[in-house]
């Protein structure tokens, strides 16, 4: 296979282009074009001849009509490839009036204004973006920092590498007998017939039983900490909102551990693309975002440890400070955020339940919708991540259903996913529908599903060879001591919200602010929250102010 190719599209700026992307030659295959049929059978050449297309590049001097006709050719050519119009100045005023909707419904990943001469880093800064995104979802690793050998691709190996995907890792699978396959069990041989073997850069080779041993492998254990030490703050979930209490934290001067028990970035770390953040007008996926803020924490002083969940809290001998017990070792802490944030539902559905790594996959999976290429997906859920796993899947998927037992969308999704979802042509939405049966097909894995009309209870049979189930929030608190009160449903109460009877004089606790003193909660998992990575990153930023205020009593 050659270099992913950026294809050019340009009837009468091709020199200025052409000019502008000579510095993507080295490592992409540009090909420049003038017009729109032109553009539509370079990319069919180029996809027959083994060739992936990373990036469209249209220029909007082309008639408005045969425009749109390129846009949806090439969306139809090759989904997976991002899609850019460039416009020169002399009309970028008109182009942004005409074009935003088109943006906003994802038709196209952006517009922008043609580059005005050398080093328009701001133009280059936003293609880089899209390539960036680009190389992180669809094209295969250059280099691997992670292999798997196992003679087959089973539920346990797209655990992990659907891990590595959420923490930015770049992983391949190799059969045993293949060339890497023998370079990798020639270090540890002693694992041979105990898959998978994991090997890594950082040098670790051996036989990986679990997505958490990969975890202790790649970031260590929370029993290396000096048992001596008791620290400020230990932040238990890096999602958004641990991850910017870490931060803040840190970059006060707050000696800070976060405790994550399976990927950095938490549920939102799934998200194929978070378009309403704000500060990234294109967009940012989540594993970007929480390997970004990781970064920043780990710059400012935060130590992280994943793979080992929090298994309870409970004071020290003298009261003095809190004890955060892990099965990997007690981290003692003056305060405590609790940021674990959310669980999927369970379907509850036997049939489905035996399929769970097979073509069942709980969470958006990204790493899996690569393989169900030209297959049908079901997509269960109506929330946000619900729409995000759709539009990603649609890239590789011949078809994609959201199935929601609501009639439709509006009451839980953000309004620009579904706008993006009804202009997509692969996806369609299933109202007032549930799934309530499936099996296997020949080989094991999933090949039908049961759809029930909850307002007729008629069912329907329908192939599909993925089911991806987003079933809204279960929280991840049963961890916590009893003195931590909760609501009805199991999420922690904080601020007003407790009980007045547990106020200290009649006077509320502070907003974050648990049933016990110390003991602070942030983002999904608390009571009344508002259940959006935005809301959940100001609650772990603003929660510092109040561990100083403890800290200073």
């Amino acid at each position: 296979m050659g270099a992913p190719a950026i294809v050019i599209a340009s009837a009468n700026h091709g020199d200025v282009l052409a000019e502008a992307f000579g510095r993507y030659e080295r490592e992409y295959d540009v090909r420049l074009v003038h017009d729109e049929v032109t553009a539509k059978h370079t990319a069919k050449d180029l996809m027959t001849s083994g060739h992936q297309v990373a990036l469209f590049v249209i220029d909007s001097d082309h008639d408005q009509e045969k425009l749109y006709g390129l846009i949806g050719g090439t969306r139809k050519a090759v989904p997976t490839a991002r899609r850019l119009i460039v416009s020169h100045i002399s009309r970028f005023r008109k182009d942004n009036a005409d074009f935003r909707h088109a943006v906003a419904a994802g038709k196209v990943d952006a517009l922008l204004l043609m580059p005005q001469g050398p080093r328009d880093e701001e133009f280059h800064g936003a293609v880089g973006e899209m390539l960036n995104e680009w190389n992180a979802t669809v094209a295969t690793p250059v280099v691997e920092n992670v292999r798997i050998i196992t003679p087959e691709k089973d539920a346990l190996t797209r655990e992990l590498l659907d891990y590595l995907a959420r923490v930015g890792l770049p992983a391949g699978v190799h059969h045993p007998d293949s060339e890497i396959g023998r370079e990798v069990m020639a270090r540890c041989p002693q694992d041979e017939g105990r898959w998978p073997v994991v090997s890594s850069l950082v040098g670790w080779c051996g036989h990986c039983p679990d997505v958490r041993s990969l975890a202790n492998q790649l970031y260590g254990r929370p029993d290396e900490i000096d048992v001596d030490e008791v620290v400020d703050l230990v932040v238990v979930g890096a999602g958004p909102a641990g991850l910017a209490a870490s931060v803040y934290a840190s970059s006060e001067g707050l000696s800070t551990v976060c405790l994550e028990a399976e990927a950095i970035g938490g549920q939102a770390g799934t998200s194929s693309m978070i378009r309403n953040y704000l500060g990234f007008p294109r967009g940012i996926s989540g594993m970007r975002l929480a390997q970004r803020a990781r970064g920043q924490a780990l710059r400012f002083g935060t130590r992280f440890f994943t793979g080992w969940p929090a298994t309870g809290i409970s004071p020290c001998e003298d009261g003095g400070h809190h004890i955060v017990h892990t099965e990997g070792g007690d981290v003692h802490t003056r305060t405590v955020l609790v940021a674990t944030g959310v669980n999927y539902r369970r379907l509850g559905v036997d049939s489905i339940e035996e399929l769970v790594g097979r073509g069942v996959y709980y969470g958006a999976a990204m790493a899996a919708a690569r393989e169900l290429a030209g297959d049908h997906i079901v997509i269960v859920g109506g929330g946000n991540s619900a729409g995000q796993a759709a539009i990603h899947a649609a890239r590789f998927a011949k078809e994609v259903t959201i199935v929601v037992r609501r009639p439709d969308l509006t009451a839980t999704m953000s309004s620009y996913l579904i706008d993006e979802i009804e202009w997509n042509p692969r996806i369609t939405v299933r109202g007032s529908a549930c799934v309530v049966d499936g099996g296997a097909d020949d080989v094991g894995h999933l090949g039908w599903l049961t759809v029930e009309d909850v307002t007729t209870g008629e069912h329907e049979r329908v192939d599909a060879r993925g089911l991806f189930l987003l079933l809204g929030a279960a929280p991840e608190c049963g961890w916590l001591p009893d003195t931590v009160l909760r609501d009805e449903r199991g999420f922690v109460l904080t601020g007003r919200d407790i009980p007045r009877e547990q106020w200290d004089e009649d006077v509320p606790p502070e907003d974050l602010a648990t049933t016990v003193p110390g003991i602070f909660c942030g983002g999904d998992i608390r009571s009344g929250s508002m259940k959006r990575v935005a809301s959940a990153t100001g609650e772990g930023a603003s929660v510092v102010s109040s561990v100083h205020a403890w800290l200073g009593q």
